[in-house]
């Protein structure tokens, strides 16, 4: 009797603890991709300045995580069609969904730049195209022809920035594949370099919106949400895709004739980037400090990680592309800050998920 009594506990507890992942996976955050994008440009970053005891870790951790995201957005759209469609149609979360578009390019890039597995990239490549076009094309039709829309102040952060971000990591993407497919360089090439422009003019359009939110509305603590941190992680990866088409002009001649344009207008975005870094900090302390708004764990803090690296790589390959030696300190420094930010983010999200799956209270029975 005792036996059966802890055997029907076993299985009560089992059932809990498949009970509380269904429910994450019902409430997952299409934004989760972030993760795979913040962990996959620290691994990068730590890799250009010799740091592959941390790098390669974070590699095959970030494949791992890209496998389990994978396989849990899978799940949601079969479980839990009607929370899945009500975050791909909605003004605010929707733009998470372009998160997936970055993690799997940056993914790609690491395999380039780690395993010089340059088919697995290639096949990333175009899965990420495939979500690009398939999200783009849904998400701005559906917010330009639906007919309810929240206010301009509520229905704008910069999450928005996720489609630039997105733009940008196919650029820099296919200017790396380039490098190895001497048949279609020019054709990768001139894609990479529509994708980078398309992106910058993207950027424009919604840092205006942005920045007037800023200006002109009410901004409490709660409204300054991680993601605002994407305003550098943009330009960061714009930095990184113009540096990437500097280095590719002799594989592209008709990059030649555009050279001083991407010179130009990389060093534009990459001071635009470093203009955000010190406002960032100083609004992160007005939150946090001064208006004292908790500091707890949220799967959208990736989004702040993320332009850190970024910021880290793309000066790191700005400064070879154009040698501009003299930046090089500023990566070596600055590898510190994301790895710290990386890690301080992912212990967040490890007690996060063992509390919602362990330690919330059991409904077992009592054994006599």
């Amino acid at each position: 009797m005792v036996e059966m009594n802890v055997l029907s506990t076993d299985k009560r507890l089992a059932s809990g603890y498949l009970s509380r992942i269904k429910e994450m996976i019902r409430d997952l955050s299409p934004s989760y991709f972030a993760m795979v994008m913040a962990t996959g440009i620290v691994s990068a970053a730590s890799h250009f300045l010799g740091m592959d005891f941390i790098s390669y870790p974070l590699f095959w951790l970030n494949v791992v995580m890209y496998i389990i995201l994978c396989g849990c957005n899978s799940l949601r759209l079969l479980w839990f069609r009607k929370h899945f469609f009500h975050d791909l149609f909605d003004h605010i979360s929707s733009m998470g969904f372009f998160t997936s578009v970055a993690a799997t390019s940056i993914l790609g890039t690491q395999f380039i730049l780690l395993e010089t597995s340059y088919q697995i990239a290639l096949f990333l490549w175009v899965v990420a195209i495939l979500l690009w076009l398939l999200f783009t094309y849904t998400i701005f039709t559906n917010l330009t022809i639906k007919s309810k829309k929240p206010s301009f102040a509520e229905g704008i952060n910069g999450a928005w920035l996720l489609a630039v971000v997105s733009t940008q990591s196919l650029a820099v993407l296919s200017a790396r594949l380039s490098m190895h497919f001497p048949d279609y360089k020019l054709i990768i090439n001139f894609f990479a370099f529509s994708m980078w422009l398309w992106g910058g003019m993207m950027y424009i359009w919604m840092i205006s919106l942005i920045f007037y939110r800023y200006t002109f509305f009410k901004f409490s603590p709660g409204d300054l949400t991680p993601p605002y941190w994407i305003n550098m992680g943009a330009m960061a990866i714009s930095v990184l895709a113009g540096s990437l088409l500097i280095i590719n002009t002799p594989n592209a001649p008709f990059l030649n004739s555009t050279l001083a344009f991407l010179k130009g207008f990389t060093i534009f975005y990459w001071a635009t980037g470093t203009w955000w870094i010190p406002m960032l900090f100083i609004l992160a302390i007005w939150r946090h400090i001064y208006k004292k708004f908790p500091l707890t764990y949220d799967p959208l803090y990736w989004g702040a990680v993320f332009p850190l690296g970024m910021y880290t790589t793309c000066t790191y390959e700005m400064a070879k592309a154009m040698n501009l030696e003299f930046l090089l300190p500023i990566p070596k420094y600055f590898i510190y800050l994301a790895l710290a930010a990386w890690a301080a983010t992912f212990t967040g999200f490890i007690r996060r998920l063992f509390a919602q799956v362990f330690l919330r209270k059991q409904q077992a029975p009592k054994t006599k």
